[in-house]
C-alpha cells in the first residue's frame, strides 16, 4: 500500500476533484461521505447559528456543471460508468446525468485511493439512490456490494395525504475487494439481559444467573435498518449547517469499517462530522470541503470535545509520490463552486489546540 502523502487531522478547502487527484493510491482505508443529493433546491444554514452563512445549490445542468475533460476521462477509463450516465440521461433527463458525471469522475478517484482492504460508505436519499446504486456497481463491482444502510431518523412531513411519510435515507457499503475490515456493532443491552446475566467473574464480565460460563457479549447485532434520530433543534452538537447529519450515525460508520489507527476520508465533509467521529474513536482523518467556513467549525467543534493537537488546513493538493504520472489531466474550476468560494491562491495553515473549550 502507498504511504499517506498527506498529514492526519488535515482539512483540504476547495474542489475535491483536485485533492482526490493529487492523493497517493491505496492510502485511506475507510471512506464515509454524505454528497450532494440531486435535491433540486436551494440549502441554507440557520441565521445565527456556528454555521451561519453556509450555502449550496443542489441543482445540476449539463451545460453548465459538467466539463469535457470528466467526459473524457469516464469515456476511456470507465466506459461501465458512462453506460450508467448515457442510461440516465434517456431515462431521466440531462440534470440526472450531469450529477451522475459530477459523482461518477469523483468516484473514479475515490476507488483508486482506496485500500484493496478498504470500504466506502455514499449516504444518498431516494432522490437518486437508485441511479447511484448503478454507478457504485459499475465503480466498485457489484460483487463487493455489501449493504444498502436504511437510515430511519424518525421525522418527516405529518400532514402528508398523498404518500406514506418520507422518513429515511439509503446510505451504500462497498468494499474494494472480499477481504475487507469488518467489526460486528451490536445494539444495546435489554433490561431482559440485564436481569439474565446477574452475576459477574472476577474480571467483571457478566454471566448467566446460574453460574455458567456463558458472557455477555452485549446486546443484540445490528442489521441493515438504524434507527438514530435525526438532530434536535436544542442538541449541543447541532451548528446549523442545513445537511448536518448526527454524530452517532458516523460514528456507528467508523467503528463497523476501521480501527484505531485507520486512515478515514471524507471528500464532503461539510461540518466535519466524519472527522470528529474518526478523531473521538482514535483514527486518522483527512477532511475535504467547499464551504469556507468549515475550517472554523471544526476547530470550534474539536475544541469543544477538548481536543489537544495541530490542525491542518490547506487548499493545495498534495503531490503524489506514488508515481510520477498524475492520475489525470489538469483540472480547470467547477462550475460547482460559487464565484465567492473560489480560492485566488495556495494557503497552507497549522493550528494548534491546546485547551477545550
Amino acid at each position: 500500500m502507498a504511504k499517506p502523502n498527506f498529514k492526519n487531522r488535515t482539512l483540504y478547502h476547495g474542489d475535491n476533484l483536485d485533492f482526490l487527484r493529487g492523493m497517493n493510491s491505496e492510502s485511506v482505508h475507510l471512506i464515509a461521505t454524505d454528497p450532494p443529493f440531486n435535491k433540486a433546491r436551494d440549502f441554507h444554514a440557520l441565521p445565527g447559528s456556528a454555521a451561519a452563512g453556509a450555502r449550496f445549490q443542489d441543482r445540476w445542468s449539463w451545460k453548465q456543471d459538467v466539463h469535457p475533460e470528466w467526459v473524457d476521462q469516464i469515456q476511456d477509463d470507465w466506459p461501465a460508468v458512462w453506460a450508467v450516465i448515457e442510461s440516465t440521461r434517456s431515462a431521466s433527463g440531462e440534470g440526472m446525468a450531469a450529477f451522475l458525471c459530477f459523482m461518477g469522475v469523483r468516484l473514479m478517484s475515490l476507488h483508486r485511493v482506496l485500500r484493496k482492504d478498504g470500504s466506502i460508505y455514499l449516504h444518498c436519499d431516494p432522490t437518486a439512490s437508485h441511479y447511484l446504486k448503478a454507478l457504485m456497481d459499475a465503480v466498485f463491482g457489484q460483487e463487493n456490494f455489501r449493504n444498502e444502510i436504511i437510515w430511519h431518523y424518525g421525522l418527516g412531513a405529518a400532514n402528508v395525504k398523498d404518500h406514506f411519510r418520507r422518513k429515511h435515507d439509503n446510505i451504500f457499503l462497498y468494499s474494494k475487494s472480499a477481504n475487507y475490515t469488518f467489526n460486528i456493532q451490536r445494539g444495546a443491552v435489554s433490561e431482559a439481559q440485564e436481569n439474565k446475566y446477574r452475576h459477574t467473574d472476577k474480571k467483571g464480565r457478566y454471566m448467566l444467573s446460574y453460574g455458567k460460563k456463558y458472557y455477555l457479549k452485549g446486546g443484540p447485532v445490528l442489521d441493515s435498518v438504524w434507527e438514530i434520530p435525526s438532530i434536535s433543534p436544542k442538541a449541543k452538537e447541532r451548528t446549523g449547517y442545513p445537511t448536518q447529519k448526527p454524530l452517532a450515525l458516523y460514528e456507528r460508520i467508523v467503528k463497523a469499517s476501521s480501527n484505531p489507527g485507520d486512515w478515514v476520508l471524507d471528500p464532503f465533509c461539510g461540518c466535519a462530522t466524519t472527522p470528529l467521529a474518526a478523531e473521538r474513536l482514535g483514527r486518522r482523518w483527512v477532511g475535504m470541503e467547499l464551504w469556507k467556513r468549515a475550517h472554523e467549525v471544526l476547530l470550534h467543534r474539536l475544541s469543544a470535545e477538548h481536543f489537544q493537537g495541530e490542525v491542518h488546513y490547506n487548499t493545495a493538493p498534495p503531490v503524489r509520490t506514488d508515481c510520477t504520472r498524475p492520475s489525470a489531466p489538469g483540472q480547470r474550476q467547477s462550475a460547482w463552486q460559487s464565484p465567492t468560494s473560489r480560492i485566488a491562491r495556495s494557503t497552507t495553515e497549522t493550528t494548534s489546540i491546546s485547551s477545550g473549550a
